[in-house]
């Protein structure tokens, strides 16, 4: 009996050093060296780039309305005849036209599934140039151009749909408003 219990406490150690520490710092260890930003949890003075952030106001682009709350992850569940969804939707149409945007894009007006989500879509961006080149005086053409140079397209080209990283675009704009000179 005592050797069963020996051999099963061995066991139970190595499987513990392999399974609880060796694996992990190896899984840690590969995910810094072949991701190394989004390792480090890609962290900006906002946040995370990997997650939606809060951009307000009529001179930047701003993302889908789930991107002001990055604590509360998680869709709303709110089904297609929801009487609140529906109010949500009609007041971020509001904002939006407020905003200069004159129709809006689905993924301007309503959260993603996670409630995190960073990206728009070109075609939602692309909406958003005409009131943020008003409010930054800037020629709307310039700012078509710096949406589609901050494209990224789908994975491996055929995964998935081109989206915007919203933070790259207003770091993008930032950039461009400090050098107006340089090109887009």
């Amino acid at each position: 009996m005592a050797l069963h219990l020996r051999r099963t406490a061995i066991g139970l150690l190595l499987l513990t050093a392999l399974l609880g520490l060796a694996y992990p710092l190896l899984e840690t260890g590969l995910a810094a060296w072949w991701f190394p930003a989004q390792a480090a949890g890609s962290l900006t003075a906002q946040g995370s780039s990997l997650i939606g952030q809060p951009w307000s106001g009529p001179g930047f682009f701003h993302g889908r309305p789930d991107g002001d709350h990055p604590l509360a992850s998680g869709g709303t569940n709110l089904g297609p005849r929801s009487a609140r969804l529906a109010r949500a939707v009609a007041s971020a149409i509001g904002a939006e036209r407020s905003l200069g945007v004159r129709h809006p894009t689905s993924d301007l007006v309503t959260s993603s599934g996670s409630g995190l989500d960073p990206d728009i879509s070109p075609a939602a961006a692309l909406a958003q140039v005409q009131g943020v080149a008003r409010a930054r005086g800037l020629a709307p053409a310039r700012l078509r151009r710096l949406v589609w140079a901050n494209v990224t397209p789908p994975t491996l080209g055929f995964l998935g749909q081109p989206v915007v990283d919203v933070l790259q675009l207003d770091r993008a704009l930032a950039r461009l408003a400090a050098h107006p000179r340089r090109s887009a």
